[in-house]
């Protein structure tokens, strides 16, 4: 039933841009480490840069495990399922890392989400991640579920935060600058946002 992909494109591509959810899996190279696994939303947030290569928009959250994972060791999973339509599931296994907003990258990468305004989420990171293997499966037990909308706490909550004190908020979270194993997170205070 499952097939592997050389590249994200035809289909393939339309399906993983449509889907308004997707997953992202990590872990620390210590085998007593915690695994991480995150759902990301937000309509405009994700894109495909190349036939190996995706973003996403790294927004201000509780804790930064994802980032700090990426820093030690770069591997991740991101997982899309359909919720309407055919069942299926496309997973995308490869290494990603973090472009924080003081890289020579970050303007550069940012227009690649032209269809977002970043500055009312909290903008921490830009996490970019390159493909090495690219599967997907039938997603037969996966339910059925209607998407309504995006919810808008997020950019209720973060609309009022300047860089300022977006810094503060993450220096006052446990973990951000540190996860929970220990590795080093979100570099902290936050550069100046370029949005």
């Amino acid at each position: 039933m499952g097939k592997t992909y050389e590249r994200i494109n035809g289909k393939l591509r339309r399906f993983i841009e449509e889907q308004p959810l997707f997953f992202t899996a990590t872990a620390p190279l210590s085998g007593d480490g915690t695994v991480n696994l995150s759902p990301k939303g937000l309509k405009g947030s994700f894109v495909v840069l190349d036939e190996l290569t995706v973003a996403y928009l790294d927004f201000a959250g509780s804790n930064a495990e994802t980032v700090a994972h990426l820093r030690e060791n770069g591997r991740i999973t991101l997982m899309w399922c359909a919720f309407q339509g055919p069942p299926n599931i496309v997973r995308v296994h490869g290494r990603g890392e973090p472009v924080f907003r003081d890289d020579p990258r970050f303007a550069g990468l940012l227009a690649a989400f032209p269809t977002i305004d970043p500055a009312p989420h909290g903008l921490r990171a830009i996490i970019v991640v390159h493909a090495e293997l690219v599967r997907d499966s039938c997603g037969y037990a996966v339910p059925r579920m209607a998407y309504e909308e995006d919810r808008d706490s997020h950019r209720r909550r973060f609309v009022r935060e300047d860089d300022a004190s977006l810094s503060a908020y993450f220096t006052g979270k446990e973990h951000i600058a540190t996860s929970i194993d220990g590795l080093p997170g979100l570099p902290l205070p936050l550069p100046p946002s370029t949005v």
